[in-house]
């Protein structure tokens, strides 16, 4: 049959056979021309610094507080380990982790902008001293101020300073001043921070945080599994949450310890390093 039609057009004078395959052809050229076109795709290498800050920006206005228990891992020179943690948080400042062992808490911290305590219960010693960066490593072993703390443990990038940031191939970068400098990349396709570095003078990575396994929340995407490195140190801490709860009210009072009774007082500020 397709012979057949193919012949009698051959047959037709030129002018006619022009007609009859314009009006064949007509409703393919019809369609093609308006088919949709699939989206273009722009990664975050093409998106200006300033809409990548500014996805900083909304995120770190959302996202509030966090109650949730976690699986912590941790590794170092000084061996490995792991624990549960019921992990509280209150932005800016205020946070309160709970160490976790079959017969119960082995650890309270609470920390704010202006007091540290840790209670550890089967010694019964009672620490407290004032918000410092190295009042807080000695029970977290993580060389950050609890507002850097907090902001990490609720999958934002603690980035410090005032500068102006700027393209590093896939992620934004500003000095820090003295040589030292911090980057934040994105993921490929979303305005969603996956990685915060900040580096020393000689480049090196000094301190590290991996934001990965996002789920959908009423808050925004969150990331279930934050990896804390500390290259130099070879010190490494992987969090990961188990069904958090975000932007939830806590009270004051859960972020502020008292000396029990019978523990015994010890300050923090009076200790070596």
């Amino acid at each position: 049959m397709i012979f057949e039609c193919r012949k009698a057009i051959d047959a037709l004078p030129p002018f006619f056979r022009y007609l009859v395959l314009t009006s064949i052809l007509a409703p393919l050229w019809s369609c093609a021309t308006l088919a949709p076109r699939p989206p273009e795709v722009f990664p975050e290498e093409r998106r200006p610094a300033q809409e990548l800050v500014q996805g900083l920006v909304q995120r770190n206005a959302g996202l509030k507080s966090l109650r949730a228990l976690a699986d912590v891992y941790y590794s170092g020179s000084d061996g490995k380990g792991s624990f549960q943690e019921v992990v509280l948080v209150h932005r800016p400042d205020r946070l309160r982790l709970e160490t976790l062992s079959p017969m119960g808490a082995v650890l309270i911290l609470t920390a704010s902008g202006d007091e540290i305590t840790g209670f550890h219960t089967r010694e019964g010693v009672f620490y407290r001293g004032k918000s410092s960066i190295e009042n807080l490593y000695r029970f977290t072993q993580i060389p950050l101020a609890v507002a850097e703390v907090t902001a990490v443990l609720m999958g934002i990038p603690p980035v410090a300073g005032e500068g102006e940031w700027k393209r590093e191939g896939p992620a934004i970068m500003r000095e820090l001043g003295g040589g030292w400098k911090e980057t934040v990349t994105f993921h490929p396709s979303q305005l969603l921070p996956i990685r915060w570095q900040r580096l020393d003078r000689s480049g090196k990575v000094e301190m590290s945080a991996r934001f990965s396994d996002f789920i959908n929340t009423p808050a925004g995407q969150f990331p279930l599994k934050i990896v804390l490195e500390a290259p130099i140190q070879q010190r490494r801490l992987a969090i990961v949450y188990k069904e958090p709860e975000l932007n939830v009210d806590l009270a004051s009072a859960l972020f502020m310890q008292q000396k029990p009774e019978n523990a015994r007082e010890v300050s923090l500020d009076s200790l070596g390093g």
